[in-house]
């Protein structure tokens, strides 16, 4: 049923219990995750050409950080699972939904950070999106309450 599922990350602590999901959802179908982090390019579009290359720099080194973690919760597991990264650059719905088209997948899991009040759930955010662009299947899962001061305490 699930040959390949990608899980979109920001790098958030709130991500890491999509992590989670994917990576039992890949061992149980014997999946290969893909793990992809976008750099926004709308982040280095209102910056001063002066430092836009610093900018860059860190938001690329923010996504390879949220890569790591990704493959380090995966060599945690007792039962790791065929991992691959990507970066991608650009709109971060219409990157995922395309990467997610580029490697064949059957499915993407992805956090979102729950808000309150009526239909503020995903209203707006790039989870939102992709539900409503996806050609595949899209987990969304929510961080509970109070786990997101947890994992960043514990540094992941």
């Amino acid at each position: 049923m699930f040959e390949t599922v990608v899980v979109a990350t920001d790098g958030s602590a709130s991500v890491s219990r999509a992590v989670d999901c994917t990576l039992d959802l890949a061992s149980k179908f014997d999946a290969t995750v893909h793990a992809l982090y976008v750099v926004d390019e709308g982040h280095l579009e209102e910056l001063p050409t002066d430092l836009e290359g610093d900018i860059r720099d860190g938001l690329d080194e923010q996504g390879q950080q949220a890569l790591n973690d990704i493959v380090a919760a995966n060599e945690r597991r007792e039962d790791p699972v065929e991992l691959e990264t990507a970066v991608r650059v650009g709109h971060p719905e219409k990157q995922i939904v395309g990467y997610v088209r580029d490697v064949d997948a059957d499915g993407i899991a992805m956090g979102t950070r729950g808000r309150s009040g009526e239909h503020s759930f995903l209203l707006g955010s790039v989870a939102e999106r992709v539900v409503r662009t996806c050609p595949v299947p899209v987990l969304t899962v929510r961080q509970l309450e109070g786990a997101a001061d947890t994992a960043e305490a514990a540094g992941g």
